[in-house]
C-alpha cells in the first residue's frame, strides 16, 4: 500500500509499540515529524538497540510515554536535552536494556518463541532492574550453568526508511539485516523511502537478497531526503548545521518550541 506520510502517520495508533533503527540504519525522520504534527501520544518507542534524534523529538513533543533501549544518543553533539529534561522530570519511562539484549526479543519475536536465551548479562546490575528477566539453568546441562530468558519484545510497528521500494510492496534494505529483524518481529512494517520503481525488486538478481518481501510490510511512503537531518546509509550526509543549532535551541522548552513550530509544524522541512 502506497499512501503519503501523513496517511503512514496516521495509521500508527496512539499507545502503539513502535520499534525504530539506530541512526546508521535508515531514520524516518519526515514520519516522525508527521507523526508529532497529529499530536501521537503514549507512544512505546524501542530502539533497536540504540535510537537517537528521532526519539529526542518524540519524547520532547510529548508524543512518548516509554522508551525501551540500550540508550538515547546524539553521538557527538550529546547530551540530548529534551531526553535528558523528561527524565529528570519524570515525563518518561525507561525500560533499560542492552544491545544483545534488545536484538534477542525481537528474535524470539520473529521466531514466534517466547523467549531468548542470553549469557553475557549475567553478574550486571541491570538485572536487578529487569524482574521480567528470569535466570534460569540451562536444561540441557546436568551441571549448573544459568543463562538469562529474555521475553519477546512483539512491536506494533517497525518504522524505518529504506532507498527502494517497488509498487507490489517489496522494500530493498541491503544488507541492514537488523531491519529484517525489526519488521517480522513486529505485527506490521511502515517504510519511507526514497524511491519507488514499477518492476518488482524480486525479479532483479541483484536487488532480490536485500529485499524485504511485502509480506512483513504494510505501508509506503514516497520521502525523498525522509531521514534528514540525519545521515542516510545509502545517500547524503548528516546536515551538520542543522543538528548543531536543534542541540543548541532545545537547551530550553521555550527554545525546542521555537523548532519544533519552525521545522517540524510548518509541516516538514524548512
Amino acid at each position: 500500500m502506497i499512501i503519503s506520510v501523513e496517511q503512514l502517520a496516521d495509521k500508527i495508533s496512539d499507545g502503539s509499540k513502535i520499534a525504530v533503527p539506530a541512526d546508521y540504519a535508515g531514520i524516518a525522520m519526515e514520519a516522525t515529524r508527521a507523526l508529532i504534527r497529529r499530536r501521537a501520544k503514549g507512544l512505546h518507542i524501542i530502539g533497536v538497540p540504540t535510537s537517537g534524534l528521532q526519539s529526542e523529538l518524540l519524547i520532547g513533543a510529548g508524543c512518548v510515554s516509554i522508551f525501551e533501549s540500550s540508550a538515547l544518543t546524539l553521538g557527538e553533539y550529546n547530551p540530548a536535552p529534551r531526553f535528558s529534561a523528561a527524565v529528570k522530570e519524570g515525563d518518561v519511562t525507561l525500560i533499560d536494556a542492552t544491545c544483545p539484549a534488545i536484538h534477542a526479543a525481537l528474535q524470539a519475536s520473529q521466531k514466534g518463541a517466547p523467549f531468548m536465551p542470553l549469557r553475557g548479562i549475567i553478574g550486571s546490575d541491570i538485572l536487578k532492574h529487569h524482574p521480567d528477566w528470569k535466570v534460569i539453568n540451562n536444561p540441557f546441562s546436568e551441571d549448573e550453568d544459568p543463562v538469562v530468558a529474555i521475553p519477546a519484545i512483539q512491536p506494533d510497528v517497525a518504522l524505518f526508511h529504506a532507498p527502494i521500494a517497488d509498487r507490489d510492496g517489496n522494500v530493498w534494505i541491503g544488507r541492514r539485516r537488523e531491519l529484517v529483524n525489526m519488521a517480522q518481529a513486529s505485527k506490521t512494517a511502515f517504510v519511507t523511502v526514497e524511491e519507488i520503481r514499477e518492476d518488482s525488486l524480486l525479479d532483479d538478481e541483484e536487488l532480490a537478497a536485500g529485499t524485504l518481501p511485502a509480506l512483513y510490510v504494510g505501508a509506503i511512503a514516497h520521502c525523498p531526503d525522509g531521514s534528514w537531518p540525519l545521515g542516510f546509509w545509502q545517500g547524503n550526509g548528516e546536515d551538520a548545521d542543522h543538528l548543531s543549532d536543534y542541540v543548541s535551541r532545545a537547551k530550553t522548552e521555550e527554545g525546542f518550541q521555537g523548532y519544533l513550530n519552525e521545522h517540524v509544524l510548518a509541516g516538514g522541512r524548512s
